[in-house]
């Protein structure tokens, strides 16, 4: 490290047929991935979660502060649990909880309580926000931005699942604090998502949806 703690930035610059090239591909590796609730029981490397997640670790955050815990879960009793819960809750969102314009938009998608994907998948992923950092004083100090670090984080994350090879599915059961408690994390950390991952089952399927165009998702000023 420099004396005024800096270093050279690591960049390499590659000629713009290259980058036309690149963002091409990269475009459609990207388009093929899609979400499923559909999970084989087969083995995933712990080296493999590690990777991911180191991958996420590398998202730009608030402060430089990585406000983010990650618990990645393969045991198979501890994932029951969390499955239980996560069905309590999610049975009272879709019967007493779910505005109809909510219901409405996930009709398409045919999602309902059953969370088979927690105990299906060989690992659970569960991304914790920590909203508050120990200083070097002992005292408590807030995070900055860490709903938006995190929110990052996870897009790497699911991008880096997809390149690997593997699935995962984003799933928010709401309430969340029932992880938790189960995961016995400290009262800093909130829960924001909850992520199986895995190999599809051999009879995934996905809603038949489209994805908006250009000229629906953007607006350019030249």
């Amino acid at each position: 490290m420099s004396q005024d703690g800096f270093i050279p930035l690591q960049w390499q610059e590659v000629p713009a047929s290259e980058m036309e090239r690149r963002c091409f591909e990269i475009y459609l590796e990207s388009s093929k991935r899609r979400t499923t609730r559909h999970f084989s029981t087969r083995e995933v490397s712990r080296n493999i979660i590690e990777k991911a997640i180191l991958t996420a670790g590398t998202a730009p955050n608030g402060a430089h502060l990585q406000p983010w815990t990650w618990l990645a879960v393969s045991n198979q009793e501890l994932k029951q649990k969390i499955r239980d819960a996560a069905e309590i809750e999610e049975t009272k969102t879709y019967q007493d909880r779910m505005p109809e314009s909510w219901q409405e938009v996930l009709a398409p998608l045919g999602t309902d309580a059953v969370k088979a994907h927690i105990t299906d998948a060989p690992w659970v992923v569960i991304l914790f926000r920590q909203t508050k950092r120990l200083r070097s004083n002992g005292q408590w100090g807030p995070t900055y931005y860490s709903t938006e670090s995190c929110g990052i984080a996870a897009g790497m994350f699911i991008s880096a699942i997809h390149r690997i090879g593997l699935t995962t599915l984003t799933h928010t059961p709401s309430p969340m604090g029932f992880l938790s408690e189960i995961l016995e994390r400290p009262e800093h950390e909130v829960a924001m998502l909850l992520m199986p991952v895995g190999y599809p089952a051999d009879n995934a399927e996905v809603p038949d949806i489209h994805r908006k165009s250009i000229e629906e998702i953007s607006v350019f000023i030249e």
